[in-house]
């Protein structure tokens, strides 16, 4: 018997499934990271390289709140899917109830620490004197908007627990647009509004998600009345909080891990002035639009295998693995071969010094091959989490960014490749992370204790 709501992933056509659960997702992912390509078109024509560094300086920290909005409410999507395609809908409501009942501490926590601490933060980064206050300002702007985010994101993490994909692409989709229409006119006070320059982008990001999630919130209680997906109540029972963290919490820190990445590698470019720190930003967010199809397919394959195993069918999730990089081939390939081909062309989208677009044009020649490694390691790592092994990818994670990133760019920077160095250590950590998620994936490790072809789910007591 089928669920009356959501959509069953445990019977049908895999590949279909994917292309369905992910396609909506990427289209989503691409609109939300149109949040920061807005941004940073604007900012880059309008304000100029200062600006540009000032967000740039700030994007390790937001990806820090990013981390752990996807991490703590990736929990809630596992349980979720595995209540879900075991048809326990008691437990899917329990999930629910403690999730939003954790959101509204880490929102108080993270909004107000956030905020009084956005000075220090981008001290601490080793910022330029000159673009400090700019940074700060924006900073803490993003930390008001944190509620917004993590609520969305928990909407949309429920959602795709039972395959929902449509919905939270439709928020996304009116969050962009009203983004995208706010920042000219708030960076430059038209319509008789006052000039706020740098804040006024990150004020209008921060009207553009408090709005639509609220919105959202609505949408999803009528269009699912009755249905277990939106909080009946608070719950904190200890045990519940307990099983949700431990899937969250190494989700968060493995999150955390990439955002001090991104944070180690911007100090390391930092002592290469506001041009290499330009282009480092805005290759960021490259990074971020070529990664958003493979990120996609991780969460379709998370889900699948999520639903799978709670239904006891964990021998379909093989052809999970095959058919998501079958899928990601051809995406990846191509954006791939378009940064490596024409790097100026894609740099002079955002930014007009020349320096800037010098320093990333080396940064695309040499990351941009190394994109291909996405292709095969967030489809297996979206199947070790859907089982629930998010330790595993943590320690993935760690192996990669601190044992091999960081390390080796801090290394390679000293040498005569210089900022080149620091490129070339990214990528090395892409295939650092590629060998040993399907290395972990062949070892059957991920697997349920009581079997290959299916185990009964790992559910959180509804009693």
């Amino acid at each position: 018997m089928k669920p009356s709501f959501g959509k069953d992933f445990t019977t049908g056509s895999i590949p279909r499934h994917l292309v369905r659960f992910a396609l909506p997702i990427l289209i989503g992912n691409l609109l939300a990271t149109g949040y920061s390509i807005i941004n940073a078109i604007w900012v880059g024509k309008l304000l100029g390289k200062d600006a540009v560094g000032a967000v740039a300086v700030s994007f390790p920290i937001f990806l820090g709140t990013v981390a752990l909005c996807s991490g703590a409410t990736l929990a809630s999507s596992i349980l979720v899917a595995k209540a879900y395609g075991a048809k326990d809908h008691a437990v899917i409501q329990r999930v629910v109830n403690h999730s939003w009942s954790i959101a509204l501490i880490l929102i108080l926590t993270v909004t107000a620490g956030g905020y009084l601490l956005s000075d220090s933060l981008i001290r601490l980064m080793g910022t330029p004197e000159e673009i400090q206050s700019l940074a700060a300002g924006y900073l803490r702007i993003s930390f008001v908007g944190f509620a917004g985010l993590y609520l969305s994101y928990l909407v949309s993490s429920v959602l795709r627990g039972v395959g929902d994909t449509v919905v939270p692409l439709l928020f996304v989709i009116l969050s962009t647009v009203v983004n995208a229409v706010l920042d000219p006119v708030l960076i430059m006070g038209l319509a008789g509004l006052p000039e706020l320059g740098l804040n006024g982008a990150a004020l209008a990001s921060l009207i553009a998600t408090v709005l639509t999630t609220v919105m959202g919130i609505l949408y999803v209680k009528r269009k699912y009345k009755g249905e277990p997906i939106h909080p009946t109540r608070l719950e904190f029972d200890g045990k519940a909080v307990a099983e949700i963290l431990k899937l969250g919490l190494p989700s968060f820190v493995q999150q955390m891990l990439l955002s001090m990445g991104y944070a180690f590698i911007t100090v390391f470019v930092n002592g290469y002035g506001a041009a290499a720190i330009a282009a480092f930003g805005v290759a960021s967010r490259l990074d971020s639009i070529v990664a958003m199809p493979a990120i996609a397919m991780m969460m379709a394959a998370s889900t699948l295998t999520a639903q799978n195993l709670g239904a006891g069918k964990g021998e379909r999730i093989k052809d999970v693995l095959k058919w998501g990089i079958v899928i990601n081939i051809p995406v990846i390939v191509v954006v791939s071969a378009v940064c490596v081909s024409f790097p100026e062309a894609v740099m002079r989208i955002f930014v007009r010094e020349q320096d800037v677009i010098s320093s990333g044009v080396d940064y695309l020649r040499i990351v941009g091959a190394g994109y291909l490694f996405f292709i095969f390691f967030y489809v297996s790592n979206g199947i070790i989490n859907g089982a629930g092994k998010t330790v595993s990818t943590l320690i993935i994670s760690f192996i990669s960014l601190c044992v091999i990133r960081i390390p080796l760019a801090a290394l390679l920077s000293h040498t005569s490749l210089g900022l080149r160095g620091i490129w070339a250590a990214i990528v090395i950590s892409f295939a650092v992370t590629t060998a040993s998620s399907l290395l972990y994936y062949a070892s059957g490790r991920w697997l349920p204790d009581r079997g290959r072809s299916g185990a009964k789910p790992h559910r959180m007591a509804a009693e």
